[in-house]
């Protein structure tokens, strides 16, 4: 049970900095010159969090077979 709290709570956490991210992006694309480095690093990041959240979703939810 404790497992699955803990796992809840990265699930929330992980989805907070995702949408941070989309921030950061909005953001920096706002400044005219940006440094596109920078914000493909910003973009992977966010990618590898999309990924991470739903490896976590899936084993929370279970597969329903209709």
């Amino acid at each position: 049970m404790q497992d699955l709290e803990e796992m809840k709570r990265r699930l929330s956490d992980l989805k907070t900095e995702h949408r941070d991210l989309d921030d950061v992006i909005a953001r920096l694309l706002e400044k005219a010159p940006f440094d596109q480095l920078q914000l493909q690093r910003l973009k992977k990041r966010k990618l590898m969090l999309k990924d991470e959240i739903s490896r976590l979703e899936s084993r929370l939810l279970p597969d329903i077979i209709a």
